[in-house]
């Protein structure tokens, strides 16, 4: 497999380099969905039109409209044609709270919210008394309510006239994005249009190639991840055929990648540990060519078991973050190494920083900076925290990882999920790849406890297979026979299910709360 020739438009808004696109990806590309397909030419006009309802409900240049759905054609539809109108996208989970969706909107200032039918209760009350909000777009029927900002209904916005194009300087705002907020409320990631764009750009560089023609998504449109996929078709010659779940189940996945012959599919950890536990043999999977995985680490016992059973399907695992646009690096196809996140992204420059500033060497452990044209501009209205997380042009993105000789990034763990104990530093993945070694161990997770003696003491949580019967001190045996004396876990608790957060990473965050409440 080799990858397109992909074209690249620099010092141009999103919507003019679609303007500029359209002609040539609407020729190829298909869109299917529930049973509904839409072809390039049918998605544009449908853009140009909810653009034009857009700005007639009153959507001005620089105005910031949050996107809370869950998957489904118009949330694409929807990204394109706020550009369009000069306007900004701000995306967010679904699976948050009402208090955090609150949080956005109104630091956001957003005056539109564009959500689904089941979420629009959740978005109607987070919205309640934000005299910014002038109006709830709904995607579907929606239900009687009393109160609330004006509802205005998606599909009466696609019956307006197709509006032109309101140009915007490369360098403005084309979306803000919420970071977690697993430190504190979440802060808005100011992404340009030419970051985005170089984000896509380097994507669609080097993951797609002739034969990887047909993708199945599972992952929300309403992050990061779902902007940076919208653009990357307007740099593909040959944007090929899309199929889109509403949200990930594995029986569903296998049974979609059967039925349109997938070529490639991007993951995250837990879904391909989902996947693992399905019939695969049992599903024609045999035009599966390439997996991307990224998020979180990708276990080494879950790419082994799954290369054992599907051999014909590379797994890639890449790494980004939302203060990049969800790119840093990427393996390029056919290159992919074991445990290794891929080589910096095409435009992307990554340095390894030990603790004094300097840059670390082949092989040792620092903070991952990187710079590059897909690094955000800052962050919103938090001028000290942009001023910390991107000093001297670098952006320090808070990972702990190391570059081999040939330039390779493998991830270590976060700076903050450190666990020192006695002094001696303990990242949790080490302890957790040693876990997932045993044969009853389906997941684990790591996290430090206070502890009066050695500062912190290092607590599995492990979710066992179906069937099995290990105990924690079976676990902790195991441990201390694969680990050091430092680093093995000096206690080990059984859980049902390792908790994940909205994105599907391990929720260490939840998992402190029960050691420390």
């Amino acid at each position: 497999m080799t990858a397109p020739m992909v074209t690249r438009a620099t010092g141009s808004s999103l919507q003019r380099l679609a303007e500029e696109s359209w002609d040539r990806v609407a020729a190829g590309s298909v869109l299917h969905y529930e049973g509904a397909q839409w072809t390039g030419t049918q998605l544009a006009e449908r853009i140009r039109r909810v653009s034009g309802g857009l700005r007639e409900a009153g959507l001005r240049t620089g105005e910031r409209v949050v996107v809370c759905m869950a998957n489904c054609s118009e949330v694409g539809v929807t990204y394109h044609a706020v550009w369009r109108a000069g306007a900004v996208a701000t995306p967010v989970l679904f699976l948050l709270s009402e208090s955090e969706l609150r949080h956005v909107l109104a630091d956001s200032g957003a005056v539109f919210a564009v959500t689904t039918p089941e979420f629009l209760p959740k978005v109607t009350a987070a919205a309640a008394g934000l005299d910014g909000v002038r109006g709830i777009i709904v995607c579907g029927d929606p239900p009687e309510q009393d109160g609330g900002p004006e509802l205005l209904r998606f599909d009466e916005l696609e019956t307006s006239a197709a509006a032109s194009l309101v140009d915007t300087d490369p360098a403005a705002l084309a979306a803000l994005l919420y970071t977690g907020g697993t430190t504190g409320r979440a802060k808005g990631v100011m992404i340009s249009h030419n970051a985005l764009s170089s984000a896509s750009w380097a994507a669609t560089s080097t993951s797609h190639g002739d034969a990887l023609r047909s993708a199945l998504l599972p992952l929300p449109l309403s992050h990061v991840y779902g902007l940076m996929v919208s653009v990357m078709a307007l740099h593909s010659p040959d944007p090929g055929t899309t199929v889109l779940m509403r949200g990930f189940d594995p029986a569903g996945w296998l049974r979609l990648a059967a039925e349109y012959r997938v070529n490639i599919s991007p993951l995250v950890p837990s879904m391909l540990q989902m996947l693992l536990q399905q019939p695969l043999e049992d599903y024609d999977l045999s035009a599966l060519a390439r997996i991307t995985s990224g998020a979180a680490p990708l276990p080494r016992q879950v790419a082994e078991e799954f290369g054992r059973r599907l051999p014909q399907v590379e797994i890639a695992e890449g790494y980004g973050c939302t203060e990049t646009a969800a790119i840093i690096a990427t393996s390029p196809i056919g290159q992919a190494r074991p445990g290794s996140v891929g080589r910096p992204a095409p435009g992307a420059e990554v340095r390894i920083e030990r603790q004094d500033g300097t840059a670390a060497g082949p092989g040792e452990d620092g903070e991952i900076c990187v710079r590059g044209p897909m690094v955000m501009t800052g962050y919103w209205h938090a001028e000290q925290e942009t001023e910390q997380a991107i000093r001297d042009g670098w952006l320090h993105t808070g990972d702990v990882g190391r570059l081999d000789s040939d330039g390779y990034l493998y991830i270590v763990d976060r700076i903050k999920d450190l666990i020192i104990r006695g002094g001696y530093n303990v990242y949790p993945r080490d302890v957790e790849d040693v876990l997932l070694g045993h044969p009853d161990v389906l997941a684990a997770a790591v996290v430090g406890r206070p502890d009066e003696k050695y500062g912190e003491e290092v607590v599995a949580f492990v979710q066992l297979r179906d069937g099995s019967a290990a105990g924690p001190a079976e676990l902790v045996e195991f441990g201390r026979a694969r680990l050091s004396a430092v680093k093995y876990p000096r206690e080990v608790r059984i859980v049902d299910q390792v908790p994940l957060t909205s994105v599907m990473k391990t929720d260490r965050k939840r998992l402190r709360a029960t050691l420390t409440g």
